[in-house]
């Protein structure tokens, strides 16, 4: 979610220690992002990180603080970790500017993996950790790719808050309130750092959010992996009270897990808080589950076991 418009000219921050520039070739077009990789062997799985709306693949390297990097942090504990720009965004701007629909972008980030698969060491497969409008797109790339290990999204749900049309209405402190909650959730530096991050909507993609409630009734059903959904604390663009999140869980029935969380001392924007470790380390938690799982029932790790 945007900071300011003035922001979007901001160039690009030096990303964390250990974390790269990358451009991957999909589908025709080229995409940006940021990778890092275990510096000591080979990945355990590859985690590729899909930010929102109005945002960028930094938005996983929070420059704040440290401990707020998905990236690092996913590296130190044996993930390869993929942030992508999503198509529209980056260096896919110049190619797309007005931006692609939800089903188009699907289409691009399963390509992604098999150009990613075909230039580095991915390790027993593809987790995907998404936010926001990357937890549709993540949603929509599950429904229609077959063999990507689990999924974990944030700040994503299949009722607004406040529909599309008020959201036009409101004024700018209002929506920043949504995207952000509490100042004090934030460590210092956070706004500044984030400035660097915002990117415009593109006008295709904007155009699709009043289609998300029909469209999630429509992709859940055909969830069949691991699946874990998280809501912050002060989330203010979704329906997450307990009536919400049963009704939400019950049309995801194809889900082989479910888990539907709320983050404490977050908002919106958990990956760039002060609450980003804690929900990082949860996520990779359950993809180390979700892993363990597979090999568990994987007839050639049961045999080798013993």
């Amino acid at each position: 979610m945007s900071v300011s418009r003035t922001a979007r000219r901001t160039p690009s921050p030096t990303p964390s220690t250990g974390v790269r520039p990358i451009l991957l070739e999909a589908a025709g077009l080229t995409l940006s992002g940021l990778l890092a990789e275990p510096a000591d062997g080979p990945p355990r799985a590859t985690v590729v990180a899909v930010h929102g709306g109005g945002m960028r693949a930094g938005y996983f390297d929070g420059q704040a603080d440290a401990d707020l990097s998905l990236l690092t942090l996913g590296a130190r504990l044996g993930f390869t970790v993929l942030a992508l720009d999503r198509p529209g965004y980056g260096h896919s701007a110049q190619q797309v500017p007005g931006g692609m629909t939800l089903d188009e972008q699907a289409a691009v980030l399963s390509a992604a993996f098999d150009a990613f698969a075909g230039r580095y060491t991915v390790g027993r497969g593809f987790l995907l950790l998404a936010h926001s409008y990357g937890g549709k797109l993540a949603l929509a790339t599950v429904a229609r790719t077959p063999g990507l290990l689990a999924l974990d999204a944030s700040g994503v749900g299949h009722r607004y808050a406040i529909e599309p049309a008020e959201r036009q209405r409101l004024r700018r402190h209002l929506e920043w309130e949504r995207n952000w909650g509490p100042l004090g959730l934030y460590p210092p530096g956070t706004f500044r750092a984030a400035e660097s991050l915002v990117a415009p909507i593109p006008v295709r993609e904007g155009a699709e959010v009043p289609l998300w409630p029909q469209r999630f009734e429509e992709l859940a059903p055909r969830i069949g992996i691991p699946l874990r959904l998280t809501f912050a604390e002060h989330e203010g663009w979704w329906r997450h009270a307990e009536p919400d999140l049963a009704e939400l869980a019950a049309r995801l029935s194809k889900a082989p897990v479910l888990r539907v969380e709320h983050q404490p001392a977050a908002g919106h924007n958990i990956s760039l808080g002060r609450a980003a470790r804690s929900y990082h380390l949860r996520a990779l938690a359950f993809f180390e589950e979700c892993l363990q799982a597979a090999a568990d029932t994987d007839p050639e790790h049961r045999a080798g076991s013993g």
